[in-house]
C-alpha cells in the first residue's frame, strides 16, 4: 500500500519548490528583457497607452464591470484560509525570518502568474457551451501539441477541486461555525451544500456575482479589523521588521517561508495541508481569467494576475504575520494555525475577536469553494470537446460530485483527503510549469507588441467571430 504522507512529501519536496522558483526567475527575466528593449526604443509607454485606449473603445464600462467580476473570481481562489492559518504555521515552523522568504517567493510568483495568465488568454477559445475556455490544458494541447499532458492537467484539476476545493474547505467552514454557535455538523453540511448548489447551478454569471460580494466583504472585514489591531501596537512594528530581517538567512526560516507562502497550513514537519496560497504556478489563474472581456489583451490580464498575487501575499499574508509578531503571540506555544491568530484578536477585541476570525475563515473558505468549482467545471468542459451532450453530462456529474464532497467534508475527518489533495495540486503544477518554460518565448511584457504571426492569428480569430 502506498504511504500517502510519504508520497505527499515527495511531490511537495525541494525539487518542486525549485521548479516554482526557477519558473518565477525565468518569467521575471523574460519580462525585464522585453521592458528594457521597449524602453530603449521609447515605445513601451506609447504602446501601453494605445492598448488601454483600444480596450476602452472596445468594451467601455461594460467591459470594466466584467473585468471586476473576473478579478473577484480569481481572488476568490487565492484568498483562502492559508492567509490566516498558513502564515501562522510558517512563523511557528521557521520563525520571523520566514516572512522575508514569503515576500521573495511572492515577487517571483507575480512573474509566474503573469506568464501563465498571458498564455491562457493567448490560447483561449470557445467551449461547447459557447463560453470562453482558458488554461494550461489549452496551451499544453494547442501551444505544445501535447494533448495527453492537457488531459492529465484537466483530470488533476478536477480531482483537486473535489478534494481541496470542496471537502477541505467545507471542513474548515464546519470547524469555524462550531466556534460561532453550537451547531451540529450535519446541519452545517446541509446549509453549506444548499448555498453552494444555488451558486453552482447559476453558471459562471452567478459564480462571478457571488465572488464579487464575498471577496470584497471578506477582505475588507479582515483588513479593517486586522489593521486596527496592528495600529494599536504600532510601536512594535520596528521590532517586528528587525526580527524578520535578522532571521531571514537562517535555514529553518527559509524552509518555513516556503511553507507559508506555498502551503495553506504547512509544508514542513509532515504538516503540509494545502496548496500555494496565491496559486501562482498551479495554472488556476490562467483558467479563472478566461472569462475576461472579449477584447482583453493577454498583457492586461497578466497585470491583473500580478495584482492578485501581490494582494494575497504582500498585503493579506503580511498583515497576519505582523499581527502575530507585534502582538507577541507565542510562536512555540500549544496553539497553532488559525487558533493562534484568533488568540491575538481575542486579546484585543475580547471574545468577539475569535468570532471575527471564524467569520473571516468562513467567508474565505466559501469563496474558495465557488472559485475551485469553476476551475474543475472548465476542465470538464475542455475534456468534453465540442460535444454539447458530453459537456452537459460531464458538468452534471462533476457538480453532483462537488455537492457530495461538500456534505462529506462538513461531517468527516479529512487527514487522508488533505494528503490526496496536496498530491493532485502538486501534479497540477508540474505540466504547467514545464509549459511555461517551453512557451516563454511567446510571452510579452505589458505594452510590448506581440510577434507578427500572433497578431495575424488574432485578427483571423476576430474576423471569424
Amino acid at each position: 500500500m502506498i504511504d500517502l504522507m510519504t508520497l505527499r512529501e515527495f511531490v511537495w519536496g525541494p525539487w518542486l519548490l525549485c521548479l516554482f522558483l526557477a519558473a518565477g526567475v525565468r518569467m521575471a527575466a523574460r519580462l525585464a528583457g522585453d521592458l528594457t528593449r521597449a524602453r530603449a526604443r521609447g515605445r513601451c509607454g506609447a504602446l501601453l497607452t494605445e492598448k488601454c485606449a483600444d480596450n476602452r473603445r472596445a468594451g467601455g464600462s461594460r467591459a470594466g464591470g466584467k473585468q471586476f467580476l473576473t478579478s473577484c473570481t480569481a481572488l476568490a481562489a487565492t484568498l483562502g484560509t492559508g492567509n490566516i492559518a498558513g502564515v501562522a504555521t510558517a512563523l511557528t515552523a521557521g520563525g520571523p525570518g520566514a516572512v522575508f522568504w514569503m515576500w521573495i517567493c511572492a515577487l517571483l510568483g507575480m512573474a509566474t502568474a503573469y506568464g501563465e495568465t498571458y498564455l491562457g488568454i493567448r490560447y483561449r477559445k470557445k467551449g461547447a457551451d459557447q463560453n470562453w475556455l482558458s488554461g494550461p490544458f489549452l496551451y499544453l494541447s494547442d501551444g505544445l501539441n501535447k494533448p495527453a499532458a492537457g488531459c492529465c492537467y484537466a483530470v488533476f484539476c478536477m480531482l483537486a477541486a473535489l478534494g481541496m476545493g470542496s471537502m477541505v474547505q467545507a471542513n474548515s467552514i464546519a470547524e469555524s461555525v462550531s466556534l460561532l454557535a453550537p451547531i451540529d455538523p450535519a446541519a452545517a453540511a446541509v446549509v453549506v451544500t444548499a448555498l453552494a448548489a444555488s451558486v453552482f447551478l447559476g453558471g459562471i454569471r452567478r459564480i462571478s456575482e457571488a465572488a464579487s460580494v464575498l471577496v470584497p466583504v471578506s477582505a475588507a472585514l479582515y483588513l479593517v479589523f486586522g489593521g486596527i489591531l496592528l495600529l494599536s501596537c504600532a510601536r512594535e512594528l520596528s521590532g517586528a521588521f528587525s526580527q524578520i530581517f535578522a532571521g531571514a538567512l537562517r535555514p529553518e526560516s527559509a524552509a518555513g517561508g516556503a511553507a507559508g507562502y506555498g502551503i495553506r497550513a504547512a509544508l514542513i514537519n509532515g504538516c503540509s495541508r494545502g496548496v500555494f496560497s496565491n496559486e501562482a504556478g498551479l495554472g488556476s489563474l490562467a483558467i479563472l481569467h478566461g472569462c475576461a472581456p472579449e477584447h482583453a489583451s493577454p498583457g492586461q490580464q497578466g497585470l491583473w494576475a500580478m495584482f492578485e498575487v501581490f494582494f494575497d501575499t504582500i498585503v493579506n499574508c503580511t498583515l497576519t504575520a505582523l499581527i502575530l509578531l507585534c502582538a507577541g503571540a507565542p510562536l512555540q506555544g500549544p496553539e497553532t494555525g488559525s487558533r493562534l491568530v484568533a488568540s491575538c484578536f481575542c486579546a484585543f477585541y475580547g471574545p468577539a475577536g475569535g468570532r471575527l476570525v471564524a467569520a473571516c475563515l468562513i467567508l474565505f473558505a466559501f469563496a474558495t469553494i465557488i472559485a475551485w468549482y469553476y476551475l474543475g467545471r472548465q476542465a470538464a468542459l475542455w475534456l468534453a470537446g465540442k460535444s454539447r451532450a458530453r459537456a452537459a453530462v460531464l458538468v452534471n456529474l462533476y457538480t453532483a460530485g462537488c455537492l457530495l464532497s461538500l456534505f462529506t467534508g462538513c461531517v468527516g475527518r479529512l487527514e487522508t483527503v488533505w494528503a490526496i489533495s496536496d498530491i493532485f495540486n502538486g501534479l497540477m503544477a508540474v505540466p504547467n510549469l514545464l509549459a511555461l518554460f517551453a512557451l516563454s518565448g511567446q510571452i510579452r511584457a505589458p505594452g510590448c507588441a506581440e510577434p507578427e504571426n500572433f497578431r495575424q492569428e488574432r485578427k483571423r480569430n476576430e474576423t471569424k467571430k
